[in-house]
């Protein structure tokens, strides 16, 4: 049973991104709902569904020891009543280190329920290197 409540999906957004930053599983999950209906997609890794996945996936993370600073840049969000849709630019500085991580893009789905607001959904993706003034050219063959 959740105990946390999260009244706004930005009050969820910032207890998963305050998870992150102090390295603890147990509230990072406080955050995502009990659905094993959820998914997370880690840059560069494979879909993972399912409460056991995930949290197995950010325990993974987490245990690291690496301290991280996640600054969010270029947020746009679209809300409803049920569901709020995040896209955001994480830009992750690890301590001790001096100069960023490549940004990542993500894309957090968060369901209003009787409890208040939960995570379903992050799917996060190197971002693209832009180069002077345009975006690198996409690859005709891919379907999206």
């Amino acid at each position: 049973m959740k105990k946390a409540s999260f009244p706004t999906p930005e009050d969820a957004e910032g207890a998963f991104y305050e998870a992150i930053e102090r390295g603890d599983i147990e509230a990072m999950m406080e955050v995502w709902s009990d659905d094993e209906e959820i998914v997370c997609v880690h840059p560069g890794g494979p879909r993972l569904s399912g409460v056991e996945q995930v949290r197995e996936s950010w325990e993974q993370m987490l245990k690291s020891g690496q301290q991280f600073k996640v600054q969010l840049t270029e947020q746009v969000v679209v809300q409803g009543m049920m569901f709020s849709v995040h896209s955001l630019q994480e830009n992750f500085l690890v301590q001790g280190e001096t100069r960023p991580r490549a940004a990542v893009l993500a894309t957090n789905v968060y369901q209003r329920g009787a409890a208040g607001w939960r995570m379903v959904l992050h799917h996060a993706s190197p971002a693209q290197q832009v180069t002077g003034a345009r975006v690198d050219s996409p690859d005709k063959s891919l379907l999206h």
